[in-house]
């Protein structure tokens, strides 16, 4: 598929059907992530993959809490779970900090305030983005989710995360439930006259 109509397909996809996916359309989404850009060459990103169904009923379960006040409706919480493919992306500060502490960039206090923004969760961020791409390449839909502080230690004990890797979101995919059509969002997009500044503000 043409990156362009990549581009044209993506959009968030919160309805699947309950079938599951080829191990080697998994290791292709995932692989995908692997080719994000990171600061320095960090590559300080890390992916948890849930695919068995005992696996997602528990990230399911230890997240509830976060999702029962989410603005879903009991259907499209229903649609969302039902999605094979669970990969958690998760930052870890920790790795670009020390990556920066050596001798080619010599920021040997590890301050992160040397940073203007967190780059560690923006090239996770990055990696998920790659993910929801390539799932769109293989012909199934995709959707990026946060996680509510307040389930995170939940999860970790679940799931043995180490501390010093952040959550910072979740790339569901699957094959789209074709009974559900998809949102019309198109009047509800920004257009580039409102987004795009050339040569000044």
């Amino acid at each position: 598929m043409e990156l362009a109509e990549i581009l044209r397909r993506r959009r968030m996809v919160r309805h699947y059907l309950d079938e599951p996916l080829d191990a080697s359309v998994v290791d292709r989404i995932v692989a995908a992530g692997l080719r994000a850009p990171s600061a320095g060459y960090s590559q300080g990103y890390a992916f948890l993959v849930l695919e068995d169904t005992s696996d997602r009923a528990r990230f399911w379960d230890v997240t509830s809490v976060a999702q029962e006040t989410a603005s879903w409706s009991p259907e499209t919480r229903a649609g969302v779970m039902r999605a094979p493919l669970i990969v958690v992306a998760l930052s870890c500060k920790r790795i670009y900090l020390e990556r920066y502490a050596r001798a080619d960039k010599g920021w040997t206090d590890r301050d992160e305030n040397r940073w203007p923004v967190p780059f560690w969760h923006i090239d996770t961020g990055m990696a998920a983005l790659l993910m929801l791409l390539q799932a769109i390449d293989e012909g199934l839909g995709a959707l990026f989710i946060g996680m509510a502080p307040a389930v995170i230690p939940a999860f970790r004990e679940a799931f043995g995360v180490p501390v010093d890797h952040d959550v910072v979101g979740v790339v569901c995919a699957g094959h789209p439930d074709p009974t559900v059509p998809p949102r019309d969002l198109a009047d509800r997009r920004r257009g580039a006259n409102e987004v795009v500044h050339r040569s000044r503000w």
